[in-house]
Formats: C-alpha cells, structure tokens, sequence
C-alpha cells in the first residue's frame, strides 16, 4: 500500500520502513536523510514549528547551515504524528534529555517496535546507561543503539561512513544493520549494547582532554599519550560494566575514540579547546562529555576503577584544579608497567 504524504515527501517504498526520528538537531536531521537513502519513509520531529518550516524548504540552517535537505522527509511538531505507524523508532535527544523525552513519546511509540539510542552519554543524576532508561521507560519495546566514528556534516552530505547498531538480541542488530546501510553508510552489527554504549559515552570525556591539552599547548606528544592512556581508562570501565574486549577496540570503541579526539568538528574537543585556551565557555555548542565527566568519575570511584584522566577532566570541570595542576598530578603519577590493565 503506498502512503500518501505532504510536504513534497516521497512515497514509501516496498521494502522501506516507516522510520520515526526523534529530534531534528544536527545528527538527528542526518540520520534522518541516511534513512531516506536508505529507501525508509522518514517522520523527523522537532519540537519547534521553526525547525520544521526549515525543514520544509529544504534546510536546517541552525543545525547544518550549507546542507541541502534532500525532499523526502516529513518534518513535523507533532510526537503522535511523527510515531503514528512506526516500524523503527530513532532517539536522536541529548542523553541527559533523554528520560525525559522518552516519558512524553512513551504512549504513542507502538509496541514491539525497535528503539534506537543515537546519542551518546550516561545519565548524569543516576549514573544509568542509555539502555537502561529506554528499558524502564518502554518495557515493551526492544532497544538498540547506533554508534561510531561518525559526524553529522559527514552523514548528512552522505560521506561514506561506517557505524555499528547494537543490540541484546543479534538477529534484531543485524536486521537493523542491514536495513540502515546505503551506498555510503556501511553499519556493523554487534550483539554487546553496553560495550557499544560505553564507548560511545567515555568518549567524549577523553575528546575534551584532548581539546584541553591542544589549546593549553602542550604538543601533541601530550595528546597522543592522554588517547592512548584514555583508551586504557575506557578498557577497564568497559570491562567493569562486562563489555567486550573487541567491541571496544572497534569502531564504537577506538574508533569514534580516535575520530573524536582529533577534530575541531566534535563539539567536545571544541569544548576542550576553548577550555584549554582560556576562552569563554558559556554559549558553545553541546558537548555531552560535560555531564558524563562527572559520573564517570565517580562511578570509577564507587568502583574502584583506576582512571586518573577522567577524573582530571571531571576535576577540571568542576573549577576544583586547572589544566596545569591536572597534568602535573598525571606526570607525577607512580610508575608501572605499560600493560598493568
């Protein structure tokens, strides 16, 4: 049955799904043009009329100014219009929004249907994962998360890009997988969510640091140590919360690691570098890290986890030492064998 539907949308193909994406900021609005090119009928929802009259005429210049937005996607103010009849669910909120948002779509997601997890965080109040909060807030859907080295000015232009789509139940990751790939986005599939999960959130952590130590100009040997050393860090969290070794050496896991911390295009190594230069804070984009810094840290404390970087940055953060301070303590730190994990 073909659907009809305004605002210049196309008609759903045969195999396409009917793909609601929650949130039309700037990786929301990409994802939703990988799904249109991936054959899917595609409902993106804003939360202001603005955005969406955007949308309509073929941009989102507050998200992605200079980005066409092909036709094809329904924009729409509407949470029950956007969910109504969705095969496939993606969750495109900020992490520490997330409880939140997933309350107000909660009574109109249909049941059983797949819900993806798109950003990348840990709940700041409880120190809960991503997973967690989409399980308690929606018992009876399956959950799922998309991670990865990945921008949205990249997926958006429809650079070619790979992913991973995790989920409990591997089948459901490998349907998933294959029906989001397109031409120039390639997704992997794994059956470990939390091991996709704390790579994609202690990420961002470390991409601060390294900001913070380009900006404070220490060279790039300092950085390259704070990654390499920050990998070790998300290793032993990683291994703490049962995640496995080789998800974390990979895409979701070193590679969004390696991506995030070498750009100026991460909001989070932005954020770090504006930090590490002294500059005003207030106003900058959205960097995730901000918010897992803290928990982060005191999960490994609660945990007896090693992982001095991330409480640096937590403690930088928090005003309670500067740049210089922190580095020092971790110059100074006792000495130990390179693979005493």
């Amino acid at each position: 049955m073909t659907e009809v539907v305004t605002s210049g949308a196309q008609a759903k193909t045969p195999s396409g799904w009917r793909v609601a994406v929650l949130g039309a900021g700037a990786w929301g609005t990409a994802l939703a043009l990988a799904m249109l090119r991936a054959g899917h009928f595609v409902r993106l929802y804003a939360r202001d009329a603005e955005t969406v009259a955007a949308i309509d005429r073929g941009e989102n210049p507050r998200y992605l100014p200079g980005i066409a937005i092909e036709p094809g996607i329904v924009a729409t103010n509407d949470i029950a219009a956007a969910l109504s009849g969705a095969d496939c669910v993606l969750a495109v909120t900020p992490a520490q929004s997330l409880r939140a948002a997933l309350a107000t779509a909660g009574g109109h997601v249909p049941n059983g249907v797949p819900l993806v997890l798109c950003a990348k965080g840990i709940e700041r109040d409880t120190g809960a994962l991503l997973s967690a909060i989409a399980e308690e807030s929606l018992p009876n859907n399956p959950v799922a998360a998309l991670s990865g080295p990945s921008f949205a000015s990249d997926v958006a232009r429809g650079l070619p890009t790979a992913v991973v789509v995790a989920a409990r139940n591997g089948d459901l990751a490998a349907e998933l997988a294959a029906r989001f790939s397109a031409e120039n986005l390639r997704c992997y599939s794994s059956d470990d969510l939390i091991g996709v999960e704390i790579g994609g959130a202690l990420k961002n952590v470390f991409a601060i640091a390294a900001g913070a130590v380009t900006g404070a100009g220490l060279g790039a040997s300092a950085q390259a140590a704070m990654v390499t050393r920050g990998f070790v860090e998300l290793r032993r969290i990683g291994a703490a919360f049962g995640a496995k070794p080789e998800t974390l050496m990979g895409l979701s896991g070193l590679g969004d690691l390696l991506l995030t911390c070498s750009s100026a295009q991460s909001r989070n190594f932005a954020y770090g570098l504006a930090l590490g230069q002294g500059k005003p804070l207030a106003g900058l984009p959205l960097a995730e890290g901000v918010p897992t810094a803290g928990i982060a840290a005191r999960i490994a404390a609660e945990r007896q986890i090693e992982a001095p970087i991330i409480s640096a940055v937590a403690a930088i953060l928090d005003g309670k030492v500067t740049i210089g301070q922190a580095v020092t303590a971790l110059m100074t730190r006792p000495l130990k064998t390179e693979t005493d994990i």
